[in-house]
């Protein structure tokens, strides 16, 4: 797979491209990563790529010419746009873009991006969360890592990707491991029994009381 991340800030992703699963994908050849310096396609000599707004107004706009320069290159790949206008980015997101060949990430920054980007030069409009960050590259990161650990053999167990939390509309179960006891703090009993269907039937429980409690949006009618 391709990623392809339009970005200021292309040296924001040195680290996050170094370590765990992403390094791994990489590494392995599972993910080809591919960073494009806005800056390049900036205006004049001082490579411009933001402005003040039509009709005036706090902040500064990233213009259509430098972005447009940017992603027409990249037309045959799936263009998100990260904003917080854009709809909240899921599980069910990140699985829909690892099953593609080549996405690309376009980082928005300052006030925002001209709206004329969004209406013909993006797929998608993504938010990472209900909050506001300087830019898109945190969102992208956290994108990239959840694409690269969905991507064939990166995972050392790929049951694990479909055990976790989001999967089924439920919260993943709590989790233990040695020591058995810790100040007093004991593992539940179930999970030393060594009876499988009770510690399957323990963790189902969990799952759905977690939930229940954490996350009631993500039952479904009928679920108790």
């Amino acid at each position: 797979m391709r990623i392809n991340v339009v970005t200021v800030f292309p040296e924001y992703f040195q680290s996050p491209l170094g370590v765990s699963f992403v390094a791994r994908a990489i590494e392995s050849g599972a993910l080809e990563m591919n960073l494009v310096d806005l800056r390049k396609h900036g205006l004049g000599k001082h490579r411009q790529v933001d402005d003040a707004p039509f009709g005036g107004g706090a902040g500064m706009v990233m213009m259509i010419e430098p972005l447009a320069a940017a992603l027409e290159p990249l037309a045959e790949s799936h263009r998100v746009l990260f904003t917080p206008v854009g709809h909240p980015m899921t599980q069910a997101t990140l699985d829909a873009w690892a099953s593609r060949d080549e996405i690309t990430l376009v980082c928005g920054r300052y006030e925002g991006v001209d709206q004329r980007v969004a209406d013909h030069l993006i797929d998608e409009e993504v938010s990472l969360g209900d909050f506001v960050l300087a830019g898109g590259e945190v969102a992208a990161a956290a994108a990239i890592e959840g694409i690269a650990r969905l991507l064939p053999g990166v995972v050392g167990n790929p049951d694990s990707t479909e055990t976790e939390s989001f999967r089924r509309g439920l919260l993943e179960e709590p989790v233990y491991t040695r020591p058995a006891e810790f100040r007093g703090w004991p593992v539940p009993e179930v999970l030393l029994s060594g009876d499988h269907g009770r510690v399957e039937e323990w963790r189902a429980q969990q799952r759905l009381e977690r939930t229940r409690a954490r996350r009631p949006d993500l039952l479904v009618e009928g679920d108790t």
